[in-house]
């Protein structure tokens, strides 16, 4: 069975792991704030944050600015749940922006609309969530425009993402959000086994960050408070938080994998070119790239033209199955499921969405895919 994603592991990166395991730290030693400090250099933003995963970080993020039970939260039903899931972790409310029919991202003039008519009845979201689908960029600058605008903050939630671009700089820079989200699960771009990142230029962010990853203590004199002389306090409680820390053992295995994340998004774009150039345009709609973006390509998705193949989305889907493609789906609109159907939410809510989900299709795409099990992949599909 061909996977739809599979992590590269090289004898680096185990090597870097039975390194760890003859220290002295497997957990909180130097690997994670080295990984750390790789990941600022890569992306260029001023502060990053190593989290047990992605789920954890987006929480880390809405805690640290504040989010809290009254606060509105939009995101965009084309994602993991984890997106929206990190709102209700805070007791605030959750909404969904439809999504741009060619990019699959958040569409800006859904978003726009929307806010207008929030701010008409005084429900104008805390933070907005974009989500970078399949490696490529929202379009920020103007989400971030708008952020001025409305008033509202900005997680951009790029799990899928790390390694691509947007206006020719990293992807994790944070020009245009106030808090970045990568995810370091064995599928995504590079791997720490699981694993993710929250990265800022906010010092006082990363410092909230930092302290609710750790059960909310802090070892600073300067934020801990004055005790008995006579007692010993070298580190004290300050405020609620989680274990959320990423392993020494984690850390190496994705410092290894960052160094290598360059050759891994180079084999990610020439399979997607050659899907491009093979699979036939009648039959899929090929992902559609937005020339302010560089993707990372960590899913190809394609979606069936209705018009020219008249089998239904199910039987294609188990037809690649039963050939032995593990085909995917990234994603179910986060409302369609059962626990959002019972907050309220109903069908119909992101016309473009559920289009997409109705018709996409997730095919491999992953560094190690063979050239044979491409062209098996593409002819398969063509012969549909």
């Amino acid at each position: 069975m061909i996977p739809y994603g599979r992590q590269l592991i090289s004898p680096q990166d185990i090597q870097a792991v039975v390194d760890v395991l003859h220290s002295d730290f497997l957990t909180q030693g130097p690997c994670v704030p080295e990984f750390e400090k790789s990941l600022t250099e890569y992306t260029g933003a001023k502060h990053a944050l190593a989290c047990n995963s992605a789920t954890s970080a987006l929480h880390l993020a809405c805690l640290a600015l504040e989010l809290q039970h009254g606060d509105i939260v939009w995101t965009s039903p084309n994602t993991f749940v984890a997106s929206a899931n990190c709102a209700l972790y805070c007791n605030a409310s959750i909404d969904f922006v439809d999504i741009d029919p060619n990019t699959y991202n958040m569409s800006i003039s859904c978003l726009e609309k929307k806010l207008v008519l929030a701010k008409a009845e005084k429900l104008l979201p805390k933070i907005i969530i974009p989500v970078h689908l399949c490696g490529q960029s929202c379009d920020m600058e103007k989400i971030y425009a708008l952020s001025l605008e409305y008033g509202f903050k900005i997680i951009e939630d790029a799990s899928h993402a790390i390694g691509g671009k947007y206006k020719n700089n990293p992807v994790g820079g944070c020009q245009f959000s106030d808090i970045t989200i990568f995810s370091f699960h064995p599928v995504k771009i590079i791997t720490s086994g699981e694993g993710g990142a929250a990265l800022t230029n906010n010092a006082d962010l990363a410092n909230k960050m930092n302290m609710m990853r750790t059960h909310g203590i802090t070892n600073q004199p300067n934020l801990m408070s004055k005790m008995p002389e006579d007692e010993i306090w070298n580190y004290q409680q300050i405020l609620l938080g989680f274990n959320y820390r990423m392993t020494d053992i984690q850390a190496a295995l994705g410092n290894s994998q960052l160094s290598k994340i360059d050759n891994f998004i180079a084999g990610r774009h020439k399979l997607a070119l050659n899907y491009s150039q093979q699979l036939d345009q009648e039959k899929f709609q090929l992902p559609f790239q937005h020339p302010d973006s560089c993707s990372s390509f960590h899913l190809y998705p394609i979606l069936i033209m209705e018009s020219s193949i008249q089998l239904s989305q199910k039987k294609i889907f188990q037809i690649l199955r039963d050939a032995g493609i593990a085909v995917n789906l990234h994603y179910i609109p986060v409302y369609r499921h059962p626990f959002y159907i019972n907050m309220g939410f109903s069908p119909g809510l992101c016309p473009a969405a559920e289009d997409y989900f109705r018709r996409t299709i997730t095919i491999p795409l992953f560094p190690s895919l063979s050239e044979n099990d491409q062209q098996f992949i593409i002819d398969t599909l063509n012969a549909i």
